[in-house]
């Protein structure tokens, strides 16, 4: 019975939570036995509050019992990446610099989750401060692909995409700052959603970069990724940057979607997003999938985003440069970690001292990259030029979806490479990225879908739609869904090899 609940999407468990088949704190410890079992191997979470979690679940239990009426997901567990603050549970970034760091509030999205009955597991995995490609970057520990337990789980939000690819959990919070979301869903075989910038509070984000920043739902489905999207999203007067706008219908048009007609629309094929440096089973499965889509009635047509190759290093400009600013505040005066040199201890070498022992190799060299591009005499040169690389960016956004209604890609070009196989090349890391970054940079949403296997690990599509128009993400991402489960009689993670139990 416990091994049925982990198994079921979000929305079946729902369903079943409210027909009273099964109650939330059954459901809740299903999944908190199933961390127990594989948690061990994967380490897809850093923290988990399993007495927090079945006292969440015994009141929703309660309240739905004396009539209450409920939040649809009302029951259903969720993990949440440990760059979220969460009131009373350890907050750490995946740095020692915060080990131990328990927030005194919640972030918005978190309040929402709370508001609603989700019994929250625990805190999951990252890279350090989200910096990173393949969650090898955290202070605690690799995160490892419950497909390949030898491979990276993506990153920087490989925790949240790995619990839920193990069935550790049915929901989880990820971020995604150039592609943390869809990344990891994409080597893992689950569903990974960037919003529109500003749709999703960022409130209680621990920053790395302000303007890319973005939290989204983790899931297995795309009906799931939008009830999650549904209810963490909206506005939100505590930060600058929220858009006073509803959300357009999200679960509407997974629900649309599903039936698998696409009449009418039009799916833009990004030239420069394919072919060099694309892995040939992922550029296999992508028109697979195209063909797929055109048989659902879609127009398939070619659009050209000419600066996007340019997008790369204008990132890897402007978020260490916000980096290296929103990083400031971690000088071992305030909370957090505190290390005092036993001579002369001032507090310039207190703040030298903690953020040397704080601090991994990966985000010295993210702040010391952000520094020097901010530094007077080459702030125009580096800082101002990506900005100006942002902007063309944007305009190409703008022309391509004035031929498409959506536009697609590869989510990455490759599968799940081996652990350790490029630590020491920061370079071939960072271009793992290469085909999320644009969305990031133009702030527009972003889908990523499995769609098939490559020598036996999965393969990610990306759907990409306007600022405002994430409703198309689901219409486009549930469609493409159906057909495929239809090819392979089910979904892809049904798959996956199992993992040892302890």
């Amino acid at each position: 019975m416990s091994a049925d609940l982990t198994r079921l999407s979000a929305a079946d468990l729902a369903d079943r939570l409210a027909a009273g088949d099964v109650s939330s704190v059954e459901a809740t410890q299903a999944h908190l036995d199933r961390i127990a079992a594989v948690d061990g191997a994967v380490h897809a979470f850093l923290h988990v509050s399993a007495d927090e979690a079945l006292a969440t679940a015994a009141d929703v239990d309660a309240r739905r019992s004396s009539g209450e009426e409920l939040h649809a997901l009302a029951g259903v567990p969720i993990a949440v990446k440990d760059v979220v603050v969460t009131k009373g549970l350890p907050t750490t970034a995946g740095s020692r610099i915060l080990e131990g760091w328990v927030p005194p509030y919640d972030a918005t999205l978190v309040e929402r989750i709370k508001a609603a009955g989700l019994p929250i597991l625990g805190k999951t995995n990252m890279d350090e401060f989200a910096m990173g490609s393949s969650t090898e970057h955290s202070a605690f520990g690799n995160t490892h692909n419950p497909w390949d337990l030898d491979r990276i789980p993506g990153g920087s939000g490989g925790g949240s995409a790995a619990a839920v690819a193990a069935f550790e959990a049915p929901l989880a919070i990820g971020t995604d700052t150039g592609g943390s979301i869809r990344q990891p869903g994409a080597v893992t075989g689950t569903v990974g959603v960037k919003p529109t910038y500003g749709s999703v509070s960022r409130y209680g984000l621990i920053a790395m970069a302000s303007s890319l920043d973005q939290a989204g739902p983790v899931t297995r489905t795309v009906l799931d990724s939008a009830l999650l999207h549904e209810l963490i999203g909206g506005h939100d007067p505590l930060d600058s940057t929220s858009i006073a706008e509803p959300l357009p219908p999200l679960v509407e048009a997974a629900r649309q979607g599903a039936t698998g007609d696409l009449t009418g629309v039009r799916v833009g094929v990004i030239r420069e997003l394919q072919g060099e440096g694309y892995q040939p089973g992922v550029l296999a499965r992508f028109h697979e999938s195209l063909d797929l889509l055109r048989a659902a009635g879609a127009e398939i047509v070619e659009v050209s985003c000419p600066h996007f190759e340019y997008a790369l290093g204008a990132y890897y400009l402007i978020m260490p440069s916000e980096a290296s600013s929103n990083l400031a505040k971690f000088d071992g005066m305030r909370f957090g970690l505190r290390v005092v040199p036993e001579d002369n201890p001032t507090a310039e070498r207190v703040m030298a001292a903690t953020r040397g022992q704080g601090f991994g190799d990966e985000v010295k060299r993210r702040i010391i990259l952000g520094t020097y591009a901010l530094s007077a005499g080459y702030y125009d040169a580096y800082y101002g030029s990506a900005q100006k690389v942002r902007t063309l960016i944007q305009r190409d956004f703008d022309a391509a979806f004035a031929q498409a209604d959506v536009l697609v890609s590869p989510t990455a070009p490759t599968t799940a490479f081996k652990l350790g196989e490029k630590l020491d090349d920061p370079l071939a890391m960072y271009l793992n990225d290469v085909a999320t970054i644009p969305a990031n940079l133009a702030g527009v949403p972003g889908l990523s879908l499995p769609n098939g296997l490559d020598d036996g690990l999965p393969v990610g599509f990306q759907v990409l739609a306007p600022a405002k128009a994430d409703d198309r993400l689901y219409r486009v991402g549930a469609a493409l869904e159906t057909l495929l489960e239809k090819e392979w009689g089910g979904p892809l993670l049904a798959q996956a090899p199992e993992l040892e139990t302890r």
